[in-house]
C-alpha cells in the first residue's frame, strides 16, 4: 500500500508537549464521549430500580435478570452500530458520523426519563424501554471507533498510546459521572422519593449534555489523515467488503476480537459493573455506600488509563494488555472472596460456621429464568432456591433420592420445603408464607444478615480491593484503542476496528452480568459467575500473545 507523506500531515514522531490544536481535539472528542457513556451507563447503575418499575410483572429474581438482559440488549446491537456508522465514517468522514451518534444517544436517554412504568402502560413499558436501549447501543457502536480513530489520526506516531488513552478514560468517567449524579439526586430527594420518581432526573439531564456535546463537536474539523486521503480520491467506496470479505483483513479482525477485545471486555465489566452488582445484590450493601465505594475506586484508578497508555508507547501495547488479563484471571476469586469478608463479614462468618445446603432431587430443580412471567416454580426444590436466591444466600447442592421433598440444611438445622404444584392458590400462599418465615428465622439464627451492617464494613480494604479491580481495567483498556487503530489501514480503519471492539465489549462484556448472575442462581455459589470472565481472559491472553503482532512503531498513515 502507498504511504502518505508524514511531513505533510503533521503526525511524524516528535518529543515535547501537546499543541493547542491537539489539546482541542483530545478535549472535544473525549468530552462528547464522556457524555455519551454517561447516558449509556445510567441504565446499568439504576438496574435494580428499573427492574421494579418496568419488569414488575415477574418474580423479583427474574425481574432483576430481565432488567440485566435489557441492559445487555444495548450491548448486543453495538456491533451493528459499528457496521452502519463505521461504513459511514470511512466513506464520509469521522466528524459527521459521531455528530449523528451523539444525537441519537442523547435523545434516547432523555426519553427514558419520561417513559411511564409497567404499572401505568403495562407490557408496553418494557418493550419501549428495550427499544430505546437498542437505539443507545446502535449509537454507541458508531461513537467509539470514530472518536478513537479521530484522535489517533491527529497524534504523533510515538505518542498514539498517550493521546488515545484519554478517549479510554471516557467510559470510566461516564460511569463515575452517572454515579455522582445519582448520589446527588438520591441524597437531595431521599431514598423513597428517588426510587419512586427521582431516578428519572439523571436521564432528563441528558438534554443539557446533548446540547453541550453537539456545540463542542461542531467546532472540530475533519481528521487531516482522512481528509488528505479523500482529497486524493483514495477513500474506500466499499469499506464493508474490504474489511470483512477479504481474508487478509478479516483474519486480523477475528484475531483482534478473540486475542484482544474479548478479554479486555470481561476484565473491564468485571472490574466496574459486576463489582457494583456484587456489592448491591450479593453482599446487600446499601446503594449509596456501594456507589460511593465504586466512585472512589474509579477516581483513584482513572489516571492509570493515561499511565498505561503512555507506557504502551515505550514498551508496547500487547505486554500490558496480556498482563492485565492474566493478573485478573489469577486473582478474581481471592479478591471477590475478600470483598465478601470485608463488605459483609456477617455472611462470610455465617457461611464458614453454618454452611447452607439444598438437599433435593436434581430432576425437580429448574433453571429459574422466566422472561415472560408465565412459568410457575412450585417444586420443593425451586421454592427453596427462590428464597435463597432472593436473600443472596450462598448454598451447596446435594442430590437427594427421587420423590423426596427438598430440604434446606443450615448448619445442623433442617428446614423442610413443600410441594406446591397441587395446592390451591390460598393453600399455596399459606404454606409459602410459613416456609418463608421458618427459613428466614433459621437463617437469622445462623447469623445470615438481611443486609450488610454499615458499622462492620471495612471501608479502606473495600476501596483498596475495588481499586485493584479498576487498575486491571486500566491495564487492558488504556492501550487497546492505539492497538486497534494500528492494526488496520486508514481507508477501512473505522469499520475494521469498530466491529471487533463492539463484539468484544457488546457481547462478551455486555452479557457478563446477566450470564454471571444466572450461573450463581443456578449453582448457589456466589463466586461461580467469575468463571465466565476468567476463562475468556485466559483464552485472550493465549491467543493475543501468540497470534497478534506488536504495533507501537507502525506507520498508520496508509491508504
Amino acid at each position: 500500500m502507498a504511504t502518505i507523506d508524514t511531513a505533510s500531515t503533521g503526525t511524524p514522531p516528535r518529543s515535547g508537549g501537546i499543541t493547542k490544536e491537539e489539546r482541542k481535539v483530545i478535549f472535544a472528542s473525549s468530552l462528547g464521549t464522556v457524555f455519551e457513556w454517561y447516558d449509556f451507563y445510567l441504565y446499568g447503575s439504576l438496574a435494580a430500580i428499573i427492574a421494579k418499575h418496568f419488569f414488575a410483572g415477574v418474580n423479583e429474581t427474574t425481574a432483576f435478570i430481565f432488567a440485566l438482559l435489557a441492559f445487555a440488549a444495548g450491548f448486543a446491537v453495538r456491533p451493528f452500530g459499528a457496521i452502519v456508522f463505521g461504513r459511514l465514517g470511512d466513506m464520509i468522514g469521522r466528524k459527521h458520523t459521531f455528530l449523528i451518534t451523539i444525537v441519537i444517544m442523547g435523545v434516547s436517554t432523555a426519553i427514558v426519563g419520561l417513559l411511564p412504568g409497567y404499572a401505568t402502560i403495562g407490557v408496553a413499558a418494557p418493550v419501549i424501554l428495550i427499544t430505546l436501549r437498542l437505539l443507545q447501543g446502535l449509537a454507541l457502536g458508531g461513537e467509539y471507533g470514530g472518536a478513537a480513530t479521530y484522535v489517533a489520526e491527529h497524534a504523533p506516531r510515538n505518542r498514539r498510546g498517550f493521546f488515545t488513552s484519554w478517549i479510554q478514560t471516557t467510559a470510566t468517567l461516564g460511569l463515575f459521572m452517572s454515579l455522582l449524579v445519582i448520589l446527588a439526586c438520591r441524597t437531595a430527594l431521599g431514598n423513597e422519593a428517588f426510587e419512586a420518581w427521582g431516578w428519572r432526573i439523571p436521564f432528563l439531564l441528558s438534554i443539557i449534555l446533548l446540547a453541550v456535546s453537539v456545540y463542542i463537536r461542531l467546532q472540530l474539523s475533519e481528521s487531516p489523515v482522512f481528509q488528505k486521503m479523500k482529497d486524493e480520491g483514495k477513500a474506500s467506496k466499499a469499506p464493508l467488503t474490504e474489511s470483512f470479505a477479504r481474508w487478509d483483513n478479516l483474519k486480523v479482525v477475528i484475531m483482534s476480537l478473540l486475542g484482544g477485545t474479548a478479554g479486555q471486555a470481561v476484565v473491564w465489566y468485571t472490574g466496574q459493573f459486576y463489582a457494583l452488582f456484587f456489592l448491591l445484590q450479593t453482599l446487600k450493601i446499601d446503594a449509596q455506600t456501594a456507589n460511593l465505594l465504586i466512585a472512589g475506586s474509579l477516581l483513584i484508578g482513572t489516571p492509570f488509563f493515561v499511565i498505561f497508555g503512555s507506557l504502551s508507547d515505550r514498551i508496547g501495547r500487547k505486554p500490558i494488555i496480556m498482563a492485565g488479563c492474566i493478573l485478573a484471571a489469577l486473582t478474581y476469586f481471592p479478591i471477590f472472596t475478600a470483598l465478601t469478608q470485608y463488605g459483609n463479614p456477617d455472611v462470610f462468618v455465617a457461611q464458614e460456621k453454618n454452611p447452607v445446603k439444598v438437599i433435593a432431587n436434581p430432576d425437580q430443580c429448574s433453571f429459574q429464568f422466566d422472561p415472560v412471567g408465565k412459568a410457575r416454580f412450585t417444586s420443593s426444590c425451586d421454592l427453596a432456591k427462590t428464597l435463597l436466591a432472593k436473600r443472596a444466600i450462598p448454598y451447596e447442592n446435594v442430590a437427594a433420592e427421587p420423590n423426596t421433598v427438598a430440604q434446606v440444611r443450615i448448619g445442623d438445622r433442617v428446614v423442610e420445603s413443600f410441594e406446591g404444584s397441587a395446592l390451591t392458590a390460598a393453600d399455596f400462599k399459606a404454606r409459602n408464607d410459613a416456609f418463608t418465615a421458618n427459613l428466614g428465622a433459621a437463617l437469622k439464627d445462623a447469623g445470615y444478615p438481611e443486609k450488610a451492617d454499615p458499622a462492620k464494613i471495612n471501608y479502606p480494604m473495600m476501596l483498596l480491593l475495588l481499586t485493584v479491580l479498576v487498575i486491571y481495567v486500566t491495564m487492558v483498556y488504556g492501550p487497546i484503542a492505539a492497538w486497534l487503530v494500528e492494526l488496520f489501514p486508514t481507508r477501512i480503519r473505522y469499520t475494521s476496528m469498530s466491529l471487533p471492539y463492539h463484539i468484544g465489549n457488546g457481547w462478551f462484556g455486555g452479557f457478563l452480568p446477566t450470564v454471571a448472575f444466572a450461573m450463581v442462581a443456578a449453582t448457589g455459589d456466589i463466586y461461580y459467575g467469575l468463571w465466565y470472565p476468567i476463562v475468556i481472559a485466559v483464552a485472550t491472553a493465549i491467543l493475543g500473545t501468540f497470534f497478534l503482532p506488536e504495533t507501537k512503531d507502525r506507520d498508520i498513515l496508509k491508504d
